[in-house]
């Protein structure tokens, strides 16, 4: 028995002397996977907001202090340049046009009279002794005098007949009536009561003006004549063309955009001044830039960047992004196409990194 105990305890100590050793295993790093920029033309659309307008558009108000007497055409008429549209009556204005003839007509009688008067003088003066200098240069004098107030006079009735002509209200291109405020009988005049609203708002329709106000980042992609399709929402289905006709070149200092407008004919009266309009403007780069995935580029306070790895290590690079399709995007830094960029980047990878 004494024997079994004595087997026992050696092997316990045995067992003690060749306790081993046990080693954790090691943590492997993480792989990263890495791309490459990739030169690529971008081809993308954008769809803004426009505003359809008659391609010419004019206000009318009255000229002179009057009444409404004659109405030629009402609202929706189409009209032609000089096609006259109503007949204002101001008793006031027929009275100095009247005054201002009979003061031409007197004043032609009396240049007539001079200038017959001086034409004698001057005939008579030839021979020598008959009149002397001093009468010869008054009698010019007098001519001279009363053609300048002749040609007063005619000043004054052209002004006057001009102030007649504004109790006509002409066309003054042809379009539709699109507005008419006024009735027979309305006092009008050029301010104060009688002049809160035009006469008649004119619209040339045939030919229509569509504008849109295009943001800075995408100004750059258009040009004038290219072309451009637009729907409308009255008309669904239906697309219509144009091309850019007018760029402002310059940035609105509200919006920062620029105004573009485009000719939009119209002959067949489907699309209507102030209807809103969705253009599709085409952007296409000029240039092939450099794309890579969306996860590839990250922002944060203290900027847009990238990490490319050189020598096997990370190091942060400042970009700036372009456009955006789906899940690429067009970046703008120190790149070539060799350089290596870690494809799932945040800010949680710090330069010096490890890349396996």
């Amino acid at each position: 028995m004494k024997t079994n105990w004595m087997i026992i305890a050696a092997a316990l100590v045995l067992a003690g002397c060749k306790k081993e050793e046990v080693k954790p295993a090691a943590l492997e790093e993480p792989a990263i996977e890495t791309v490459k920029p990739v030169k690529e033309k971008f081809e993308t659309e954008l769809r803004l907001p426009a505003e359809l307008a008659g391609f010419q558009q004019v206000d009318i108000y009255a000229k002179v202090a009057s009444y409404v007497k004659e109405l030629k055409t009402d609202i929706g008429a189409q009209v032609k340049q000089g096609q006259l549209l109503m007949v204002l009556e101001a008793p006031e204005v027929a009275a100095q046009l009247a005054a201002a003839e009979s003061r031409l007509r007197s004043q032609e009688a009396i240049f007539s009279g001079s200038s017959a008067t001086y034409k004698r003088i001057l005939e008579t003066s030839k021979v020598e002794g008959t009149i002397s200098r001093n009468d010869l240069e008054q009698a010019e004098a007098r001519k001279n005098s009363d053609q300048a107030q002749l040609a007063a006079a005619r000043a004054s009735y052209r002004e006057a007949q001009n102030i007649q002509s504004y109790l006509q209200i002409r066309a003054p291109f042809d379009g539709v009536i699109a507005a008419r405020n006024v009735n027979l009988g309305a006092y009008v005049g050029p301010a104060g009561k009688g002049s809160e609203l035009p006469l008649f708002t004119i619209q040339q329709q045939s030919k229509l003006r569509l504008s849109v106000s295009v943001p800075e980042m995408y100004s750059g992609f258009l040009q004038l004549g290219s072309p451009l399709e637009f729907h409308v929402k009255s008309l669904p289905g239906k697309t219509f063309s144009a091309k850019i006709a007018r760029m402002s070149g310059v940035l609105d200092a509200r919006l920062r955009s620029e105004r573009v407008e485009m000719d939009v004919a119209n002959l067949e009266k489907r699309l209507l001044p102030g209807m809103v309009a969705e253009v599709l403007l085409p952007l296409t780069a000029k240039d092939s830039n450099f794309v890579v995935p969306k996860s590839a580029v990250f922002a944060s306070s203290e900027g847009v960047f990238a990490i490319k790895v050189e020598s096997g290590k990370t190091q942060r690079l400042p970009v700036q992004k372009g456009r955006e399709i789906e899940d690429r995007v067009e970046i703008f830094g120190d790149l070539t196409p060799a350089t290596v960029l870690v494809k799932l980047a945040s800010e949680e990878i710090k330069d010096g990194t490890e890349v396996k």
